[in-house]
């Protein structure tokens, strides 16, 4: 790949590449996946969404999805992806060469959304740059379709998401898996948007917690938070807290901050691919996280 296609000649994203380029490999349906392989495949795909287009579409071609359509507006980026079975929308996160990035992120004041409550005006002017060839394309969607991104990029996929389940088009949206995502939008705005979502959240990642409670803004779906040693688990409150302190102190000692570290989506990968291994090698328990349209659904707008 050439790098300077995308502006990022550097250590990170040739490690986002390298990491992406062979783990999954779809040979039917992704709802045959388990939890875990389905994290590891939208994993992939918020990752190669950095490379270019025609990087991307070949990695893409490798995993099992031969279409990519790819749109680029005013900065703003997506990919569409797909094959006879599936389709997923995975749109790119942030570029910090990129100054409709750096200002999206910044321009946390809210307005009313598409759908119902308020929205990050940042988030929502990005995917508006998008909406209306993706609405377009997807309009006449009768396969399953998935949405991933990591960083802003999981935040436009969330807003993405959103319009298809409300739209009057029938796109068949399936489910959204984000990575590193921020908060996009206010108690009501989350709670009408019932699509089933799964948040993964490395330890002492700084931009799940932006925008801040304060400013109205909450979280939906179900976290999947993984703690200091790249592990799954299920801490809350103090613990967490707990959790995140130590690893704030190891990044001390290693000369990082962790909670910028955190994070590179390299982790998420790295972590996702250890449980994998211990799920499929006999040692660990399947993991499958609560269902939030399901027995869970009380807890949408609560973090």
């Amino acid at each position: 790949m050439e790098l300077d296609e995308i502006g990022r000649d550097d250590a990170q994203l040739k490690d986002i590449v390298r990491e992406t380029a062979v783990h999954s490999k779809l040979e039917g349906p992704i709802e045959s996946l388990s939890f875990l392989r389905k994290s590891l495949l939208f994993a992939e795909l918020a990752s190669l969404s950095y490379a270019s287009r025609g990087e991307a579409g070949r990695l893409a071609n490798a995993m099992g999805l031969p279409e990519t359509r790819y749109y680029d507006r005013h900065g703003a980026q997506a990919y569409l992806f797909g094959n006879d079975h599936d389709a997923v929308v995975v749109c790119r996160g942030t570029e910090p060469n990129q100054w409709n990035d750096i200002r999206a992120d910044l321009d946390a004041a809210s307005v009313v959304a598409e759908t119902a409550g308020r929205v990050h005006r940042g988030f929502k002017r990005e995917m508006d740059d998008l909406w209306p060839r993706l609405e377009k394309a997807l309009a006449s969607n009768e396969r399953p379709l998935w949405f991933a991104g990591h960083s802003l990029g999981g935040a436009m996929a969330a807003i993405c998401a959103g319009r298809c389940k409300l739209s009057q088009i029938s796109s068949n949206p399936r489910a959204l898996f984000t990575f590193g995502a921020p908060r996009v939008g206010n108690k009501r705005y989350v709670s009408h948007t019932r699509i089933e979502y799964y948040r993964w959240v490395n330890n002492n990642d700084v931009v799940p917690r932006v925008p801040p409670r304060w400013m109205g803004y909450r979280h939906s779906g179900t976290e999947v938070y993984l703690n200091r040693k790249g592990q799954i688990s299920r801490v809350r409150g103090v613990w967490k807290a707990r959790d995140r302190w130590w690893g704030f102190v190891r990044g001390l000692t290693k000369w990082r901050i962790d909670q910028f570290s955190d994070h590179f989506m390299g982790d998420y990968l790295r972590a996702i691919l250890a449980e994998i291994d211990e799920e499929e090698s006999g040692y660990g328990h399947p993991f499958c996280p609560p269902n939030p349209l399901g027995d869970d659904e009380k807890s949408l707008a609560s973090s």
